[in-house]
């Protein structure tokens, strides 16, 4: 039986994805080098659910290693691949060259890879960070993306345009997916709800940047899966697509829905707006809905509260 390879797998999508194709019978190989950008043993308890299921098999590897890959590729016969591994996160002006080491050449070696066996699909994420500070809205997969506002972004871009390169010259299915700031349990800890609940928990002041009034297009894990699992099963020559919500949820709000969620007040200290943050993302789906039957089901109001109950449990473990 052929495998479906998830780069990344340990991580906050990855693990998601692989558990939702463990349970509809697939093959899975992740591959993750559980680096110390955040905790390791967040990754790893991620995973619990993955680790004790027959179809799956984990390895620890780095996708640099392009040796590595090409073995992975050739021992479990991989046909499909859901490529997330990266380094994340919009403010990345404090190690630019890890993530254009990671991000640009780490994809090359997958790409690499996916070219010498001749993959049937491959699925890469992006992100709506790239469209930067467009005016237009909601953000089409037609607008120019041409003026990234920070190094992640930058090099979000460079990878859908090898990726095009890829499928030009050598037929490769691929589709890039401009994810649209994806919250729900196992959320990264520098991501904003995530850093907004820790802090509340604790009683530290959270560092607002601006009056509240940027707007996010909040996308709940499981409408990204589905988003995802949906494309794997349905090759595209070459797409780039949105998956959002496409409701944008000012940043206020989402501050009151965590506090509400866990039934105290955070202590907010404001703070200028940061340059490097871009005011409002906002994603026109109507490519996902017309490729994939795309349609997100789940809205702040329900999936705050489902990362709240995740963050407090994981914290009662002893992971967090």
């Amino acid at each position: 039986m052929s495998a479906i390879l998830v780069t990344g797998g340990a991580g906050f999508i990855g693990s998601h994805v692989m558990d939702h194709l463990l349970a509809r019978g697939d093959r899975v190989v992740a591959i993750d080098d559980f680096c110390d950008h955040y905790s390791p043993a967040i990754k790893r308890y991620n995973l619990a659910g993955a680790l004790k299921h027959p179809g799956f098999t984990l390895v620890e590897g780095d996708i640099r290693d392009l040796e590595c890959l090409e073995t992975v590729f050739q021992k479990y016969d991989v046909r499909r691949v859901v490529h997330l591994a990266a380094r994340a996160g919009v403010r990345s002006l404090e190690s630019p060259l890890v993530y254009q080491d990671i991000n640009i050449r780490g994809t090359m070696n997958v790409l690499e890879a996916c070219r010498a066996r001749g993959v049937d699909n491959v699925l890469v994420a992006s992100s709506s960070s790239v469209y930067g500070n467009t005016a237009r809205v909601p953000f089409h997969e037609d607008d120019p993306a041409d003026r990234p506002i920070s190094p992640y972004a930058a090099t979000k871009r460079s990878v859908e345009l090898l990726c095009h390169t890829y499928h030009h010259l050598y037929d490769l299915p691929i589709s890039c997916f401009r994810f649209f700031t994806v919250y729900g349990p196992r959320q990264r800890p520098d991501m904003g709800f995530h850093i907004f609940t820790r802090l509340t928990v604790a009683g530290e002041p959270i560092q607002m940047f601006g009056d509240g009034s940027t707007q996010r297009d909040y996308t709940y894990i499981s409408d990204i899966v589905d988003g995802l699992v949906t494309a794997l099963d349905r090759p595209q020559a070459y797409e780039v697509v949105n998956l959002g919500n496409t409701h944008t949820v000012r940043l206020s709000r989402a501050l009151e829905l965590v506090q509400k969620a866990l039934g105290r007040d955070a202590v907010i200290e404001a703070r200028p707006e940061h340059p490097r943050d871009v005011r409002l993302t906002n994603a026109d789906i109507s490519k996902a809905n017309r490729l994939y039957g795309y349609a997100p089901k789940v809205d702040v109001e329900e999936g705050i509260p489902r990362f709240v109950e995740w963050y407090l449990k994981a914290k009662e473990d002893g992971v967090l």
